[in-house]
């Protein structure tokens, strides 16, 4: 069975549209159960794009079947995605996420459901990606232990395991150790994302995720050349900018190689935290912190 399509949408139709328009594209669309959680306004001005985003999203086609479903009330992205993954995960034993400003290639769907069958039993594995960062050193997909928030996939057997309450904050606080590991050695201020979280200045279920994944020493699989690309950050978002994000989509077709053996790349390792030690300083991590907070 292919996994349900978990599609979160706000107040950008021209953004969702493109998002839907790209995921149509896959030849396992029509086979794909796709279910759209619409948020309501956070204010009055949001109405009317809210309104334009559910009137477009309730004459969608091309899936096995589409469910719409609207909140009466603003939930806020961290609270919708965390409901819609843990339902859907509940219903299905597994779910493909999407937010609306994410153009995907017409591989993007076989690449997560392939994943999502092979790697089904391999408690380790908790996560799949279809965005890479950094790009791909080599034709694999690979194992990194980083999770993503931009077009991924996870199973009911990991998203178990999902802190909500952040009570792994104290390991890491009382263990520099572990807090620097979860900084990637250093490389990126996960650990100081986590105390914005827990000091009410930040909404995230990304940093949440992370953590929940990193105190089981568990691993993310990516593909070897980026299927997602971020359209969001053209001025349109709350938090937005003009600025084009990621690599360009893989369009090549290219079947998908799975890694010899479930284990960290160290060479792609190496690269992102390069990437990421390299761009801290600057648009990367003002970004970050962009992508781990509410849009609303």
């Amino acid at each position: 069975m292919l996994a349900p399509i978990a599609l979160f949408v706000y107040n950008r139709p021209e953004h969702a549209r493109r998002t839907v328009a790209a995921l149509k594209e896959n030849t396992l669309a029509p086979e794909s159960e796709l279910f759209v959680f619409s948020d309501a306004p956070k204010s009055p001005a949001a109405d009317s794009a809210v309104q334009a985003v559910r009137k477009w999203a309730r004459g969608l086609d091309g899936f096995r079947s589409i469910t719409l479903v609207e909140r009466d009330t603003n939930w806020g992205l961290a609270k919708s995605i965390i409901s819609g993954v843990t339902d859907l995960c509940a219903r299905y034993g597994k779910v493909i996420v999407l937010e609306d400003d994410l153009v995907v290639s017409r591989g993007f769907l076989e690449y997560m459901n392939r994943s999502l069958e092979n790697y089904a039993e391999s408690e380790k594995v908790m996560q799949v990606s279809g965005y890479t960062l950094a790009g791909g050193q080599g034709s694999k997909a690979f194992f990194l232990p980083l999770t993503t928030s931009w077009g991924w996939a996870t199973w009911q057997r990991a998203w178990r395991h999902f802190d909500q309450e952040a009570k792994g904050y104290a390991t890491l606080e009382q263990d520099p150790v572990k807090r620097k590991a979860f900084d990637l050695g250093g490389a990126y201020p996960y650990f100081e994302m986590l105390a914005a979280q827990l000091g009410g200045k930040l909404d995230s279920w990304a940093i949440l995720w992370w953590l929940s994944v990193f105190l089981r020493d568990g691993l993310v699989l990516y593909p070897a050349r980026s299927l997602v690309q971020n359209i969001g950050f053209d001025g349109s978002g709350t938090h937005g900018r003009n600025r084009a994000i990621g690599p360009g989509v893989d369009t090549t077709g290219d079947a998908i190689e799975f890694p010899d053996r479930v284990a960290v790349s160290v060479e792609n390792l190496d690269a992102v935290t390069r990437y990421l030690r390299k761009n801290r300083p600057g648009a990367l991590r003002n970004l970050m912190k962009e992508l781990l907070s509410w849009r609303g």
